[in-house]
């Protein structure tokens, strides 16, 4: 039987970490960032853990 396919739209947006929890990188740090303080930019740049509902989902995506 051939091996299972993960979603590669899902593995762009999401890493595993060593434990297994899934971090996300934030929205809103693409462009316009002059309009925003260096502490919303500080805010938006740190990576996010994905809530235990959606990681069940997103990790059956992944095949994990």
């Amino acid at each position: 039987m051939p091996k299972m396919k993960s979603n590669s739209a899902a593995s762009k947006r999401v890493r595993v970490t060593g434990k297994g929890k899934l971090m996300q990188v934030g929205s809103a740090m693409r462009h316009n960032l002059e309009h925003k303080s260096s502490r919303k930019r500080r805010a938006l740049s740190t990576d996010t853990v994905i809530a235990a509902p959606q990681a069940k989902k997103l990790k059956r995506m992944l095949n994990k």
